[in-house]
This record gives structure tokens, sequence and C-alpha cells, in this order.
């Protein structure tokens, strides 16, 4: 009888640990995918000077445009928490629509090697974010299910696991689909 429920107690131990281990490993990719999101952002913040000044050069009397995307870069490099660094790419991307926006009224801009150049950079980043993006969602939603379905979220709730945040986009206006006339 004492052997049952010791092997009993050693599986019950055993799968713990293994919920626990489990829980840790999704909580860590998590983490590792934010931190690749992380990396192409801080690209695109680094990117945005160089381009806002490509762009003052023609456009000097647009000031607004400029001190909004100083101002997303700089809440940007302000953010702490991964809630914040969403809302500020959110920020960014709204500017730099605006900035690119702007480039339209130019046409000797639109020419221009540098510009060029930038704009060509800024869309590579722009295509990793949203592969990281995707990628992003889907270790979070494997790790909340985790955190969430019976019997490890018993597990989670002992430990303290949490529900990690979506990358997600804020804005109604980044929903819509750009409009392109000729």
């Amino acid at each position: 009888m004492w052997w049952i429920i010791i092997v009993i107690l050693v599986l019950l131990v055993l799968y713990v640990i293994s919920a626990y281990n489990g829980l840790v490993r999704e909580r860590n990719k998590v983490k590792d995918q934010w931190a690749q999101i992380d990396v192409q952002l801080k690209k695109r913040v680094d990117l945005i000077p160089n381009l806002v000044e490509t762009v003052k050069g023609y456009a000097k009397h647009e000031k607004t445009t400029f001190e909004d995307v100083v101002k997303a870069r700089n809440a940007f490099a302000s953010a702490n928490t991964v809630a914040e660094e969403i809302e500020a790419n959110n920020q960014i991307t709204g500017a730099l629509n605006k900035l690119f926006a702007l480039s339209e009224s130019y046409p000797e801009l639109k020419a221009n090697e540098n510009f060029l150049s930038l704009q060509a950079d800024l869309k590579d980043i722009e295509e990793k974010i949203s592969y990281a993006r995707q990628f992003y969602n889907d270790t979070v939603l494997t790790y909340n299910n985790k955190v969430e379905m019976f019997p490890t979220n018993i597990i989670a709730n002992i430990f303290g696991f949490k529900q990690s945040e979506f990358f997600k986009l804020d804005n109604e206006s980044e929903r819509e689909a750009p409009k392109v006339s000729f």
C-alpha cells in the first residue's frame, strides 16, 4: 500500500516539475521573441533621424510633422515596459505615415537617392517587424494557453505565471488599407 502512495506522489512531483519547466520554457520563448521585435524596433528608431533630416531639406515649413516624428521616437526611447514599447511603436508608425505622405508633395524628394535608400531600409525593417510580431504573437498564444489550460493552470497559479500581452495595433488608421491612386 505504501508503495502505491509513494509512486503516486513521485509521479505527481514529476508532473509538477515537468509542467513548471514547460511554463518557464514558454515564458522564455515569449521574452526571446519580444527581444527580436525590440531589435527591429530600435533599428527603425535609429533610421528616423536620417530620414527626418533628409525630408527637412525639402519641406522646411512642415514643422509639426517633424515634431510628431521626434516625439514618437523619444516616447520609444523612454519606454520601460512591453506595453509602453507597443504604444510607442504605434505612435512611430503613425508619424512615419504622415512623413511619407508629406514626401508625396515634394517630387524632387521622391527622386532623392538618400531618401529612396532610407525608405527601402525602413521598408525592409517594417517587413521584419511584421514577421517578428506575428511570430511573437504565436509564441504568446502558446504560452497563454499553457497558463490558462487545465491542469497546467494550477501550476501557473501556484508559481505566479501571468499571461503575456499580444502585440496589437491600437490605431484604427493602421487597420485600414492604404489608399493608392495614380
